[in-house]
């Protein structure tokens, strides 16, 4: 498969930790292809390595060895800075624990990405209202994170992550903080935003199968290891 037709490309990835003198091989050679417009899911165990994955294609970290190409540019290697706006523009982040900054407003936290990549003000506005919209915030846009429920927070920091509209969108067991009703309902937006953008991809890691049950396709890490090689 040709890379206009990947979105991301792993070949051999490495990683492993020093733990004082010790080392912790955490990935062993992983290869995986991921298709543009695909769900991915990532299953795998607490320790299992799959965050450390996210955060290599995400470009938050390098592996040791191997190759990472996301959107046929070789982010392995890429410095930091490189790095840094390559994430910006292509890349989107859905964390576990939201990261909304207290002191923002709700708007003024999905309008950060747009900073970054050097957007204007009013630009940064301009796509953040009807994001904002998309997820159910209208309401809710000149309040504190503080004054939300985690739902709320959550689906703020969806529209975050879309701001800069990325190509890739990378999800960190984005229900692990909520209760099932919400996450379910967070769940369901992701399904709903897909279809008005199905040419943006997803990988999203999770322990849960049966959300795992919602993507086109579902790999296990374990080991180090996907389960397929």
């Amino acid at each position: 498969m040709s890379e206009q037709e990947n979105i991301i490309e792993l070949r051999g990835v490495t990683r492993t930790y020093k733990l004082g003198r010790e080392k912790l091989p955490v990935l062993r050679g992983v290869d995986w292809e991921i298709r543009r417009g695909e769900w991915a899911c990532l299953l795998g165990a607490s320790g299992s390595g799959k965050t450390t994955l996210l955060n290599l294609i995400g470009t938050l970290e390098q592996p040791d060895s191997g190759t990472i190409r996301i959107a046929g540019v070789d982010v392995s290697k890429l410095g930091r800075g490189e790095a840094a706006r390559f994430r910006n523009r292509k890349i989107g982040f859905v964390f576990q624990a939201y990261h909304l900054l207290p002191e923002l407003t709700v708007l003024e936290n999905v309008m950060l990405p747009g900073n970054l990549a050097g957007l204007s003000r009013g630009e940064a506005k301009k796509r953040a209202v009807p994001l904002l919209e998309t997820v159910g915030l209208s309401g809710r846009m000149r309040h504190r994170p503080s004054e939300l429920s985690g739902g709320e927070q959550q689906r703020a920091a969806i529209a975050r992550a879309l701001l800069n509209e990325p190509e890739l969108l990378l999800a960190d067991e984005p229900t692990g903080n909520l209760d099932t009703h919400t996450g379910e309902a967070i769940l369901e937006l992701f399904t709903e935003l897909r279809k008005l953008h199905p040419g943006r991809s997803i990988m999203m890691i999770t322990h849960n199968w049966e959300i795992a049950k919602l993507a086109d396709r579902t790999e296990e890490l374990v080991d180090g290891r996907l389960t397929n090689q």
